[in-house]
This record gives structure tokens, sequence and C-alpha cells, in this order.
């Protein structure tokens, strides 16, 4: 058979490809989030931001925790995306209300106080996902903990899905190979598991998180199971929102104690314990490391944060830039 020139080598051909190769480059590079991305259109977005924060937590230490875990809540949920701060309406159903979050998911009113001090300085620019990303980083600092450059660009979901909220937030009682795979859903290493877990040293969980750990468990130290019984009776209905911190000794500083209570078993969750399991576990040598060596644990803190906050970004014109960032627009 006689060969015959293929078409796909032609001059027009070549033109085409070369053009939308162009094009997908270039809109890959503007969807990039970046540091900078409001140095000129809003270049006073960090200090405003952080300025609300350190209020908040000066009234409420509890609260960086709370605007941590909101990062967490909304980047686990079809991505960062502020679809968390939706409220529900008649004709509209959010993320608020979904088992992870429902009785427990706060801050909202803080960052409603940091949205109304943008808007000041400059209306209708800086998104609520970027305003969530900020604020979670600025509460670890304000706590003493490790800082890192927050990607922005952002923007803002027009939508929300409780069923992927009950579907794709951990909770606390999986196991360690359930977790992996939770994380692995969103892009991230088991090393990130154990790492963005450290989040934990931070902050409080209600009886009802806890209740199964310290009284089924068997990988918990019997004195802090015992101490933990005391605000947490064994009926279920009964003390469900007590409250413990999530780390026993020091609850409002972001440090690595977490990590030395998982090795002398005094992890708090079941979920937590599960990142130790005495020394022979996937993840135990990662643990005792960062028992040892906080600076070890607060760089692996800090780059797994910023993975996180790459998880599928609305850039470019898709979603909005929320006047209110509990409703759309």
């Amino acid at each position: 058979m006689a060969s015959t020139k293929s078409s796909f080598s032609s001059p027009m051909f070549t033109i085409v490809v070369s053009t939308a190769l162009f094009v997908i480059f270039l809109g890959g590079s503007n969807a990039q989030l970046s540091p900078n991305f409001y140095a000129t259109s809003c270049p006073n977005v960090l200090n405003t931001v952080n300025s609300v924060v350190r209020s908040a937590i000066s009234r409420e230490t509890r609260m960086g925790a709370s605007l941590l875990r909101l990062h967490f809540h909304d980047c686990f949920v079809n991505g960062c995306d502020g679809s968390i701060l939706l409220d529900d309406t008649p004709n509209f159903t959010g993320e608020k209300n979904a088992n992870p979050n429902r009785n427990s998911a706060r801050g909202f009113e803080v960052i409603d106080n940091i949205k109304t001090a943008v808007e000041r300085v400059c209306p209708g620019v800086v998104s609520c996902a970027d305003i969530v990303a900020i604020a979670a980083r600025d509460s670890v600092v304000s706590l003493g903990g490790t800082t890192w450059n927050v990607k922005l660009g952002r923007r803002d979901a027009r939508t929300a899905s409780q069923a992927a909220a009950n579907r794709d937030i951990p909770p606390p009682s999986l196991s360690l190979a359930q977790l992996t795979s939770n994380f692995a859903a969103q892009g991230l290493s088991q090393s990130d598991l154990v790492a963005l877990s450290g989040g934990h040293t931070i902050g409080f969980a209600r009886c009802v998180s806890f209740r199964p750990h310290i009284y089924n468990d068997t990988n918990i130290d019997r004195n802090f199971a015992m101490t933990r019984q005391g605000n947490c009776p064994r009926p279920a209905g009964t003390g469900d929102n007590n409250l413990a911190p999530l780390d026993i000794q020091t609850p409002t500083t972001f440090d690595n104690r977490y990590y030395q209570n998982l090795v002398a078993l005094r992890g708090l969750l079941h979920s937590d314990q599960e990142l130790y399991q005495g020394g022979s576990g996937p993840t135990d040598a990662q643990v005792r490391r960062y028992s040892i060596n906080p600076s070890s644990f607060n760089s692996d803190f800090a780059a797994a944060m910023i993975k996180m906050g790459d998880i599928k970004p609305l850039t470019g014109s898709n979603g909005e830039v929320r006047r209110n960032c509990r409703r759309i627009n």
C-alpha cells in the first residue's frame, strides 16, 4: 500500500496545536495560587485578617483551634472553596449541619468580622475561601506555632454538599489504614496525615467523639482514660457535649506535645492514637521523631498545610468572590 502523508503534519495543524498549547499554558499559569495574589489589588489584606484573628483569640484562646479546623473541613469537601461557610436556607442545604460539623464547627462569626474588615479596605476583591486559609495560618502563629506563606487566589463556591461533608471529613473512629485512604483521596500522603494531625495540639473535643476510645480501646494509658471518664459518662446521650483538651499538656499552645502524648498512649481520639501503635506501626517512627524534634514537626506541618491548601481551588472565572461569606451573591 502506498504511503500517505498524515494530515497531522500540516502547517495548519501545527499552528492550531501551538495556539492550543499556548492557551492551555496561559490558563494553567493564571490558575496557579500565589502568596502575592493580592499584592496590588488588596495590599493590606494580611494585616487586616491578622488583626481580627488576634483580637478573637485574645477574647477566647480556643478560637484559634476552631479557625484552623474550619480550613481543614473546608478543604476536605470538594476543595478549599469556602463552601463550609454557607448557611442553610429553605432552598439550599449547606455543610454546617453535616455530622462532622453540627454542634462542632465554629468560628463563623469571626470569619464574618474578618470579611467585614477586608471589605472596608478592598471591597469585592478577597474571597472567603482565602480568608479562611489566612485565618488558619494566623491562628497557628498566634498560639506560638510556625508560619508559612499562604497561597492565595481561590474563589468561592456557589454550591455546597452535605453528603460530601459526611463522606469525606474523617471521623475519629477511623483506623490508620482508613485515615491513610481518606487523605490519599485528597492527594495527601500518609506523612501529610501525621503532620496535619498535629493540629490537634490545640483545641478541644466533645465527649461523643472520644467516648469509645476511653472506654473500649486498650491502646490507652489507664490513668489517662480514667481522668477523661470523669467528665465523659459511658451512657450515650449523657454529657455528649462535655469538652476535653486534645492535648492534655498544653491545649492552648501550638507545639509538639501532641506527639509526646501519643507516645505515652494519651491521645484523646481513637484516630489520634492510631498514629502511634507502640513502636511497630507504620507511622510510629514519624510520631516519635516529632515528639523529640519540634523543628521537624513545624517544617512538615507548614509544608502539609500548603499542600492541603492546594486541594481543588476554584480560580479564574470559576466560582465568585462572595460579598457575604454566608450566602452566594
